[in-house]
């Protein structure tokens, strides 16, 4: 994992096709929580897609192809948190594809994404930080 400077070529390349689409709302969480701890860019390499990498950001979360300098493959964006009174419900988002064959590593992604995010939380905030504390009970 490292550091990205705000990547957007995301939007100033063609879009081969695009499409609402919505993200699970663990995932969306985790990442939150990950760009809170870790950082607010992060970037890493996706294990067994060669010469891809996924950057997360606020605003997007984009598949971009080392090999092609930063080629965007795939990207998750303009997720429609506004007013969302719920930590449970599916985001929705745009989902803009950018090659023909980046439709079939769309969960492949997602896995790894959290794969990635779970260790990497795990090495910089130990579980053994952490308490939990027990509700009071009415009497």
């Amino acid at each position: 994992m490292r550091t990205v400077y705000l990547y957007n070529r995301h939007d100033e390349v063609p879009v081969l096709t695009d499409r609402t689409g919505q993200v699970d709302a663990n995932h969306f969480n985790h990442v939150q929580t990950a760009m809170k701890r870790l950082g607010p860019e992060l970037r890493f390499r996706i294990p067994k897609l060669k010469h891809l990498d996924l950057i997360l950001q606020k605003d997007a979360w984009v598949v971009v192809d080392r090999a092609l300098s930063d080629y965007p493959i795939l990207c998750w964006t303009d997720f429609k948190t506004e007013s969302r009174d719920n930590l449970h419900e599916p985001i929705t988002c745009e989902i803009r594809i950018f090659h023909c064959c980046a439709s079939m590593i769309l969960k492949k992604t997602i896995n790894a994404m959290e794969m990635l995010l779970g260790e990497e939380l795990a090495k910089r905030v130990p579980d053994e930080n952490f308490t939990v504390l027990p509700f009071n009970k009415r009497k």
